[in-house]
């Protein structure tokens, strides 16, 4: 079916998740709407992603439905609009302030200014596209204050900081209180009664099960609501219940459960302060990101120099980087050359040289010299952003083995609901059976206590049930993988586009490669001339070099820059055609002139057999031969090779080493391919293939061997890339190539598909380790409880404990080792 030109993305933050029940809620809301093509939530990072059709859907229809699901979606919907607070100085009184934002909210491009006197700042809503803050600032100037264009807030406000501090606050007070009842307990049990006991504990436990614990209550009560109870409905359970049969001890005389109850919503609290914490951290990588760029950027303006912020650079802006300063934004160098460390993008610790005509990249830091670059790309476009862009979609993805555990999530909380209902009637119908049990574990276990009556003793169990059960580690499995996983990727230089690209990079049986600009540098010159008795050098270099200045190829180049270092006047070629897969033909000075392969020659009734050993010859020697022809008259021979890269050889050895063929793809005859083919180590070598039969060579070898990856660099390999199960671009190739594949390598060295794979196998190790974990937990406490040997207290510590245990798992992904094993060739 063909998708709409009408289909747009939107990301956003959910508010009062509280385990992977709630994410499935909503993604599954979401999947229902129509309009909806595809809609993903990941617990971990509290993000939604929804692929939608416009014609069909609007924003606030989706929005509304994450309302309906009992949570709040967050989003920025007027995309092109900031928001800033300035500070201004030189005001006296409020004439003054009325003065400034009367001129202000006149200004083109300000939706709004209101300027606060007492506290001397202003607070302006504008679209960047239509004023700038330098030119706000040269209004205020010119009613005589002062603009300061640094903003009055702290821009690296830390969203998961604040999170940690308000559930650490809960955390701390709900220990307090319940710290003091459990001490308040031991004295009452074993030294001394304490007179009022019941009405003291009561009171202390009010303010953990109705103010730090309401939170719960309130999400809980929404669950339910939607028909779609969660942990949060656990939770409520085990503790409401018996702090509402407590307060009946002031009316009968029963066994009051107010301490059980507050130290069960303690250990929720405390388990999830440290789930937050744990998850901050696994999103470091992300917030790394985001602390590179620069705050400010010196640009010139009317030849003088000026300090702005970041945000209010334009496209066409000239920057004036110092050595030790950050690339404000990416851009080309217009003067000046400097090394500069590119580490943050390509994860290469050595500086490259940059000087006029180079791209550089924003947040890179320059080293040396002195450079005047001009701004290209700005804020979403750039290619720091589109980094962050990356990652954030693979931690927001889904990895296939997930969508087994969401199901089993989905009926997880309904199924420990009937469990515990049915362990409660069992214990009550079946008191001696359980009563046995429970006597022979009072043996083991100093918390089981027999002299309870079996009312007592089914309540327990029932409760210990209930706050034993965790559906937050299998939730979590997944999404806290992808986070620390996808993360080491970017800071190394591997982008990671999905969740489903990892588990099926790790079953690669078979890599193939584009020949130039993957394998090879893509950057070729030329080797040998080899000219027809009687034809002169110069002679051949003008028809040769003028009639491949009409051609894109990188070969084509190579023999024109050979001409223009001979300083050879190229002349003009008129009635140009490229010939695909053959070559290049045109007129110069009258003369039909053909550059290109045998093929072409023979089309063209040239004789060239006599120079067949010579082609041979080079094409044994991994360079590509092209012959030059003059009407039906031979010229000579070029040839030109690309130099193979470094890291190639060491690359392949590698992945051959680790069970995977590797094939190349080429245009190039089979002698030129072979030789490259085998300098490199390459198992399968494909040659004379066509542009548009990569494809077709694709699908065989998955007809082979299953599953093949695919790594190139250009244009023309986006739809070999598509084909694959795998698409790997190269980081320094075509936008299209890079938007084609599933995983691009920003350094564009072929090392890094080995630490990719490396990086994928571990991630989904990880990703089992905790599934695992997640379910040996469950499968061995459920039971358990069930027989009563469990304390609810214990219960609700174990549950907090296995989560963690599940974030720390995947946190320890840092220690891994994904560099090459082998040396450089």
């Amino acid at each position: 079916m063909a998708q709409s030109n009408n289909v747009e993305k939107i990301g956003f933050k959910i508010e009062g998740m509280s385990c992977s029940s709630c994410s499935n809620i909503v993604e599954k809301k979401l999947n229902s709407l129509d309009g909806i093509l595809k809609a993903s939530v990941n617990i971990a990072t509290e993000k939604g992603q929804v692929e939608y059709d416009s014609n069909k859907i609007e924003v606030k229809v989706i929005l509304k439905a994450v309302e309906d699901a009992g949570y709040k979606a967050i989003v920025d919907e007027e995309k092109n609009i900031e928001k800033v607070t300035l500070k201004i100085k030189g005001m006296t009184c409020t004439a003054c302030s009325n003065k400034v934002e009367k001129a202000l909210n006149k200004m083109e491009g300000i939706l709004s200014a209101n300027v606060n006197f007492a506290v001397e700042k202003a607070t302006i809503e504008y679209d960047p596209k239509k004023v700038r803050l330098i030119d706000m600032q040269k209004k205020v100037t010119a009613l005589g204050y002062e603009l300061d264009l640094e903003e009055d807030k702290d821009d690296d406000v830390d969203e998961d900081e604040i999170k940690i501090k308000k559930t650490e606050k809960t955390m701390k007070i709900s220990i307090a209180l319940s710290s003091a009842i459990m001490l308040l307990m031991m004295i009452h049990m074993f030294i001394t009664p304490i007179p009022g006991y019941l009405p003291i504990v009561a009171a202390l436990g009010f303010p953990i099960i109705f103010g730090t614990g309401l939170h719960v209550h309130k999400a809980s009560f929404k669950a339910l609501k939607n028909k779609s109870p969660n942990m949060d409905v656990l939770v409520t359970l085990g503790s409401l219940p018996p702090y509402v049969i407590g307060l009946m001890g002031f009316f009968f005389p029963i066994q009051t459960f107010i301490e059980m109850a507050t130290t069960i919503m303690s250990f929720h609290l405390i388990g999830k302060y440290l789930e937050v914490r744990a998850k901050g951290r696994a999103s470091q990588a992300i917030k790394k990101l985001l602390q590179m760029g620069a705050k400010t950027a010196k640009i010139i303006v009317d030849g003088e120099e000026m300090e702005i912020p970041v945000k209010d650079l334009q496209v066409g802006d000239i920057m004036v980087v110092r050595p030790g300063e950050k690339i404000p934004t990416d851009g080309v160098v217009v003067d000046g050359n400097s090394l500069v460390d590119e580490s943050m993008a390509t994860g290469e610790s050595m500086p490259v040289k940059r000087e006029k005509g180079h791209e550089v990249i924003g947040a890179t830091l320059n080293k040396q010299g002195l450079l005047k670059v001009e701004v290209t790309k700005i804020g979403k476009d750039t290619f720091l952003s589109q980094v962050i862009k990356m990652v954030e979609e693979c931690q927001g993805s889904k990895v296939p083995i997930q969508e087994f555990a969401d199901r089993i999530t989905g009926y997880f909380v309904p199924a420990i609901i009937i469990i515990t209902i049915g362990t409660f009637i069992s214990f009550n119908v079946f008191s001696e059976f359980h009563l046995s049990i429970i006597q022979w574990g009072a043996n083991y276990l100093p918390w089981v206590n027999p002299d309870l009556t079996p009312l007592t003793l089914a309540f327990i169990t029932a409760t210990a049930v209930l706050v034993i059960s965790c559906p937050c580690a299998l939730g979590l499995g997944t999404p806290t993988a992808l986070m620390v996983g996808s993360g080491i990727g970017a800071e190394k230089g591997i982008l990671i586009r999905n969740g489903e690209a990892i588990q099926t990079f790790k079953e690669v049986k078979a890599i193939a490669f584009d020949k130039t600009g993957t394998i090879t540098k893509g950057k070729p010159e030329v080797t040998d001339l080899v000219t027809v008795e009687g034809v002169e050098e110069e002679e051949f270099l003008y028809y040769a070099g003028t009639i491949e200045n009409g051609s894109e190829h990188p070969l084509a180049h190579a023999i024109v820059e050979k001409a223009k270092i001979q300083k050879i006047k190229l002349g003009e070629v008129i009635d140009f055609s490229a010939i695909v897969g053959m070559g290049v033909v045109g007129r110069i000075d009258g003369q039909e002139i053909f550059v290109g392969n045998r093929k072409l020659m023979k089309e063209n009734k040239i004789a060239y057999e006599a120079y067949e050993e010579e082609l041979i010859r080079l094409e044994e020697e991994a360079k590509t031969a092209m012959l030059l022809a003059k009407g039906n008259q031979l010229l000579g021979i070029v040839a030109v090779a690309d130099p193979i890269k470094e890291d190639s050889a060491q690359a392949i050895a590698e992945l051959e080493s680790m069970g995977i063929k590797t094939a190349m793809i080429t245009g190039d005859n089979s002698r030129t391919a072979a030789a490259i083919g085998k300098s490199v180590g390459i198992t399968h070598v494909i040659a004379e293939v066509l542009p548009d039969g990569k494809v077709e060579e694709v699908v065989r070898l998955q007809e082979k061997y299953e599953t093949v990856a695919m790594v190139g660099d250009g244009i023309n390999d986006a739809p070999a890339l598509k084909q694959s199960n795998v698409g790997i671009a190269i980081g320094t190739g075509t936008d299209i190539a890079i938007e084609a594949a599933d995983v691009t390598l920003v350094r564009g060295e072929l090392t890094g598909i080995v630490s990719a794979i490396k990086l994928s196998r571990a991630i989904f190790r990880k990703i089992k380790e905790n599934y695992f974990w997640a379910w040996f937990y469950n499968a061995v406490a459920i039971p358990v409880a069930m027989f009563g040997l469990l304390h609810p207290m214990i219960g609700a510590a174990a549950m907090a404990i296995s989560s963690l245990n599940v974030v720390y798992n995947s946190l320890r992904l840092k220690k891994v080792n994904i560099e090459p094993s082998l040396k450089k060739a």
